[in-house]
């Protein structure tokens, strides 16, 4: 069974451009990690213990939305733009939602994903 976390926070510093990211204290981007891994299984359905280790595909996923995770989690904390005309006031701050298809992850984990039961039983009854 592959043993978790599938990444280790210096895997996701070595792959990231992003200044946020690598400057992130490895505490957090474990967290971060934790909650990639918990994306990937509730997407997928898949525990992966069937593997001794992940797929790299999976691994993959995992690095990208960790990254993800951490950009976010810095620009979460940014400050709200606020301006009021006369009658008129409105409110701003930094996107911090995710865009789970801009970063590919449909192609790299619907390989792995396993249907889910339905929970019902046919029966077919005849006369004897």
């Amino acid at each position: 069974m592959a043993q978790r976390p599938w990444v280790t926070p210096q895997e996701v510093k070595d792959y990231s451009d992003s200044a946020d990211a690598q400057n992130r204290a490895d505490t957090k981007l474990a967290v971060d990690i934790s909650r990639a891994e918990q994306y990937v299984i509730s997407y997928t359905s898949n525990l992966f213990a069937q593997y001794e280790q992940v797929p790299d595909a999976v691994k993959t996923a995992v690095i990208l939305l960790s990254e993800q995770y951490a950009v976010r989690a810095k620009a979460s904390s940014g400050v709200y733009k606020s301006e009021t005309f006369d009658d008129y006031a409105y409110t701003m701050g930094d996107q911090t939602g995710i865009d789970y298809d801009a970063l590919g992850l449909v192609a790299l984990l619907d390989g792995y994903v396993v249907e889910k039961s339905k929970g019902t039983v046919a029966l077919q009854l005849r006369k004897l």
